[in-house]
């Protein structure tokens, strides 16, 4: 209840967030700037990065006191950050879901921010309103399949790769794999990441081969009971309950320790194979019903106009937004420039990938890909469908029904 009502009030919080100014960017009488930019990683490597980023900035710019980057927990994040600002503790800068992105554009609460020519046009989209850019895409990262190649081997299956070279990586023989894996070795077969039947969103991934989306492209009517989304979810119903190639409720497997043979997730968790005791391989995500397809997660930074530095935020944003910063930035989270979008330049900051899996992966992947989905409102909308969604994960859902009551709970919220 305490989440729900969080969420309520979020979008009357950015709105509040959008009145009135920052206090400028020029250092007073009481001393030097101190910048705040708010953010959902604590990895140790990504906040090294910042500092160093942070500090080169400042060997230039002696008005420039303390840059903090402050980790809120990534599954009460924008919670928080929106309590923060109802209670006028508005950071300089912060980090932005892609889900979120509709609330806090449409809000008036950022500051816009200079488009760069090299940005590549898509990845900007989710952060424009009347022709301007309102937050800095920093990271667009296209979902992969990560592939632990010694359990599908060991249960008998052909390796995606080969699947990928006869033209056969569909989602119909990725779940063969997967039940097969599980039934032969016991292990996890496909897990889906961030999912724990909770982000229903993430299943965006699968949903997309079947040209299904969660509503209209206007974002004012369900399509959650329409056909592709009915089949889509009826193939993940049979892949939890009938094929047993996917977790069930209740039930972990970590791929990255060697408990599945498949994790669908973004390419960054590519760090986390460094010391990995078995084969793996990188793919793209297979071709459904409606042809091939790549779904991309996102994040930006945007500049809080009641932030108390708002115009030197701008300036720090520049600068960690640069061709060089963003190489840099490029080793965790894939860049959205042209000139950086190769897989030769990928290669030098993902020394654990191979050019050929950051070419298919992650470079077609945001030259095609779309956006996971995002509408104003969209954490009331996320907790009304996550309930709604509660009685499809058991055997003996009927899928239609369940999805045709999830339409009834959100078109009124799509309606405001």
């Amino acid at each position: 209840m305490k989440i729900l009502t969080a969420a309520l009030s979020a979008a009357a919080l950015l709105a509040a967030a959008g009145c009135g100014g920052g206090s400028g960017s020029g250092a007073s009488s009481s001393g030097p700037i101190d910048l705040r930019m708010t953010i959902w990683s604590a990895n140790a490597k990504h906040l090294a990065l910042f500092d160093q980023i942070a500090a080169g900035y400042k060997k230039d710019h002696p008005e420039i006191g303390k840059i903090t980057f402050e980790s809120i927990p990534f599954d009460s994040y924008t919670t928080t950050l929106t309590t923060q600002i109802g209670g006028g503790n508005v950071p300089d800068l912060a980090w932005i879901f892609e889900s979120n992105a509709p609330d806090f554009v449409s809000s008036g609460a950022l500051e816009p921010i200079d488009k760069d020519p090299d940005l590549v046009p898509s990845t900007t989209t989710n952060w424009e309103k009347d022709g301007k850019l309102y937050a800095y895409p920093f990271s667009t990262s296209p979902l992969g399949v990560f592939v632990n190649t010694d359990l599908v081997k060991a249960a008998g299956r052909p390796a995606p790769a080969q699947q990928i070279a006869s033209g056969t990586w569909t989602w119909d023989e990725a779940a063969k794999t997967a039940a097969a894996v599980q039934a032969k070795t016991g292990k996890g077969g496909l897990v889906v990441g961030d999912f724990d039947y909770k982000g229903w969103d993430t299943l965006n991934a699968i949903w997309s081969g079947w040209g299904a989306r969660p509503w209209s492209k206007d974002g004012k009517s369900c399509q959650f009971d329409q056909p592709q989304m009915v089949d889509a979810m009826t193939f993940v119903h049979k892949l939890i309950f009938t094929g047993k190639g996917m977790p069930g409720p209740g039930i972990t497997k970590d791929f990255f320790a060697g408990d599945s043979s498949m994790v669908l997730t973004q390419i960054s968790r590519a760090a986390l194979l460094e010391k990995a005791k078995f084969h793996w391989d990188l793919v793209p995500l297979p071709k459904g019903p409606a042809g091939a397809y790549s779904v991309v997660g996102q994040a930006g930074i945007g500049v809080f106009k009641r932030g108390k530095h708002a115009d030197a935020a701008k300036q720090f944003l520049t600068y960690f937004s640069n061709a060089q910063n963003s190489a840099k930035l490029a080793e965790f989270f894939p860049p959205p420039r042209k000139s950086e979008l190769n897989a030769a330049t990928l290669a030098k900051a993902n020394p654990l990938l191979k050019p050929a899996q950051l070419d298919s992966v992650v470079v077609k992947g945001i030259e095609n890909g779309t956006i996971k989905p995002s509408h104003t409102g969209y954490a009331e909308l996320q907790q009304t469908v996550r309930a709604a969604l509660d009685p499809l994960w058991k055997p003996d859902a009927d899928v239609k029904t369940v999805l045709s009551g999830v339409c009834s709970k959100i078109n009124p919220l799509l309606a405001k």
